[in-house]
C-alpha cells in the first residue's frame, strides 16, 4: 500500500468557466475523467469553475489552488497537485490566461502554453501568424472597431465576396459566427459580434469540404494524423449548436476520402510548420478548407479541441493507433517525473 500511495500521480481537472462553452466542457472532462480512470496510479480531483472564477468540488466545496502546490477546501483541508488538466474550452482555458496562473504556481498541465493559447484563440493573430509562417488561410479583411469607416471595409468585402462570414474574434467553437449575404443583415450582425470581442473578422463565404487533423505530441514525437471531414448539413454552417447538439444533423468521418497524395503532403506539412511555429504543446486540432477548385486553406488552430462523445481530436488520435488513456499518461508522468 505504501508504494501505491509513493507513485500514485495527484491530478487536478478543472472544467467549466462559467462561459458558453461551460457545458460542453463538463462533457469533455467527464471523457478525460473516465480515460484517466482506467490507471490506478492517477488519483483525479474534479473542481467545477464558474463565471467568476471561483473553483468548487462536487460537493460545491470552494477550492484554492496555491503556490505550495496544494488544494485547499473551505472545510479546511488540503490536497497535493501534481499535474493539472485545464479541460476549459473558450475563456479561460483556451485563453492562455488558466496557463499563466498555473505557470506561476510552477504546476505542470496538460496542453498549450499562455502565448500559443492567447494566439490560436484569437482569430486574427491566428491568421497573421499563419500569414507570417507562409501557410495559406481563408481571404480575410479584419475590423479594429465599430465605426462607419471600419464598418465600410466590411461593406467593401460583402460587394467583393458576395457572401462572408462575421467572426468575433475572440471566441471559440463557432460561438459569435455569423454568415451575411445581404447589406441589410450587415449591420445588426456587426454591433453583436463587437459585442463579443474588440476585434471582428470578415472572411471570404467559399463551399468547401471541411478537413481536420489531430495533431499532437506523444512518447516525444509530434504525430499529425490523416485528415477527417466534417460534414454539415447544406442548409448551414458548421455552428456551435451543430458542433455539439444531441441532435446536430453533422456526420464527422474520422478519416476523409479521396485526397490526392499531393493534397495530402500539403495539409500535413502545413499542420507541422503550423504546430512547430506557433510553439505549440500536446495537443491541437487544426482545421482545413477544401476548396471545389482544389484549394487548401488552413482554418483554424484549436488549442484544447472538445473531447466529447462526437468529437474528432480522440476519434482521430484512436484511429492513428494511439490509446488516449496512454497518451494522456504518459504526458503526465513525463510531466511529473521528468
Amino acid at each position: 500500500m505504501s508504494n501505491q500511495a509513493e507513485t500514485t500521480i495527484n491530478v487536478l481537472l478543472i472544467c467549466g468557466g462559467g462561459g458558453s462553452e461551460h457545458d460542453v466542457s463538463l462533457r469533455t472532462a467527464d471523457f478525460i475523467q473516465r480515460e484517466l480512470g482506467k490507471s490506478s496510479e492517477f488519483r483525479i480531483v474534479r473542481v467545477t469553475m464558474d463565471g467568476a472564477g471561483q473553483l468548487r468540488d462536487e460537493q460545491q466545496r470552494v477550492q484554492e489552488l496555491r503556490s505550495d502546490k496544494l488544494l485547499y477546501s473551505s472545510d479546511g483541508s488540503a490536497q497535493a497537485v501534481d499535474y493539472v488538466v485545464p479541460a476549459i474550452h473558450g475563456y479561460p482555458g483556451e485563453t492562455g490566461d488558466l496557463q499563466s496562473q498555473l505557470e506561476i504556481l510552477g504546476i505542470p498541465y496538460f496542453g498549450c502554453g499562455p502565448e500559443a493559447s492567447k494566439i490560436c484563440f484569437n482569430k486574427v493573430t491566428t491568421k497573421l501568424w499563419l500569414s507570417a509562417l507562409g501557410v495559406d488561410n481563408t481571404p480575410y479583411q479584419f475590423l479594429c472597431s465599430n465605426t462607419a469607416e471600419e464598418i465600410g471595409k466590411a461593406r467593401q468585402a460583402l460587394q467583393e465576396w458576395g457572401t462572408v462570414f462575421i467572426k468575433a474574434s475572440n471566441q471559440g467553437s463557432s460561438v459569435g459566427c455569423y454568415k451575411v449575404s445581404s447589406e441589410e443583415a450587415l449591420k445588426p450582425v456587426l454591433d453583436e459580434a463587437f459585442s463579443l470581442s474588440p476585434y471582428v473578422l470578415i472572411e471570404k463565404s467559399l463551399k468547401v469540404r471541411e478537413l481536420e487533423v489531430a495533431a499532437y505530441t506523444y512518447q516525444g514525437e509530434l504525430n499529425i494524423t490523416a485528415p477527417g471531414e466534417v460534414c454539415a448539413p447544406s442548409d448551414t454552417f458548421y455552428s456551435y449548436e451543430e458542433k455539439y447538439a444531441e441532435g446536430s444533423r453533422a456526420q464527422t468521418h474520422v478519416v476523409a476520402q479521396g485526397l490526392s497524395d499531393a493534397q495530402l503532403s500539403w495539409i500535413h506539412e502545413a499542420s507541422k510548420r503550423a504546430f512547430i511555429g506557433l510553439q505549440l504543446k500536446d495537443l491541437s486540432r487544426i482545421d482545413f478548407f477544401l476548396t471545389d477548385e482544389g484549394d487548401i486553406y488552413l482554418n483554424e488552430v484549436n488549442t484544447f479541441p472538445g473531447m466529447t462523445s462526437i468529437s474528432m481530436f480522440p476519434k482521430m488520435l484512436e484511429n492513428h493507433g494511439h490509446d488516449f488513456n496512454t497518451y494522456l499518461g504518459g504526458l503526465i508522468r513525463e510531466a511529473v517525473q521528468g
